[in-house]
């Protein structure tokens, strides 16, 4: 996984996540107006770029909860090879896709509001956002009529969501101060050792 360094600041690190997040919102819109090859271009350059987030967003809120964010990440992984293979092999499996980016956004939600250099309410729109694509993802899975006719409403959250955080990320960043602060915190807790028994 990608860790922070002294080369690469936390808000480095947000700007760099900001701007793959937004890439991938764009080429994803673009996939949804274009066909053929073009459309499957697109949506692999879209998946590429969630990966690069990913890793990015995993390394800036590891300091928060370390195990979760890695599970998050895992999540996301998942979905991004489902639907490469959705893609690649015309098999209607996209939508399952939506199951594990709703969980990834939802503990990235998650963290986002336990974290001290984040605002809160990018991390409460972000969960929003992750509820909206695990609804989608399981309506589609378990009724494709009734997720059809909930995805115009389900998408709003999940668009809302991810894009306020792209912003945030891209203009704010993060505050690089409170950030090392819980990084500190974080490393400090995990060298503490364990207490014997008695």
């Amino acid at each position: 996984m990608m860790e922070p360094s002294t080369e690469t600041s936390p808000r480095r690190q947000a700007r760099l996540a900001g701007f793959f997040w937004l890439v991938v919102i764009l080429t994803g819109a673009l996939a949804l107006v274009v066909g053929g090859r073009l459309a499957v271009a697109a949506n692999l350059i879209s998946t590429a770029c969630y990966v690069a987030a990913t890793l990015l967003v995993y390394g800036l809120l590891k300091p928060v909860n370390r195990s979760i964010s890695l599970t998050a990440a895992i999540f996301s992984f998942v979905g991004c090879a489902i639907g490469v293979v959705g893609s690649l092999v015309h098999l209607p499996v996209g939508q399952v896709g939506f199951i594990f980016f709703g969980l990834h956004c939802l503990l990235v939600g998650y963290l986002i509001l336990r974290s001290t250099f984040l605002p809160r309410f990018v991390g409460a729109l972000m969960a929003l956002g992750g509820l909206g694509w695990l609804t989608l993802g399981l309506a589609s899975v378990l009724s494709p009529t009734f997720a059809g006719s909930l995805s115009p409403y389900i998408l709003i959250p999940g668009i809302l969501g991810e894009a306020t955080l792209t912003l945030w990320l891209l203009v704010m960043a993060v505050d690089a101060e409170r950030w090392n602060e819980q990084a500190r915190a974080s490393r400090e807790v995990a060298l503490v050792p364990a207490s014997e028994p008695a």
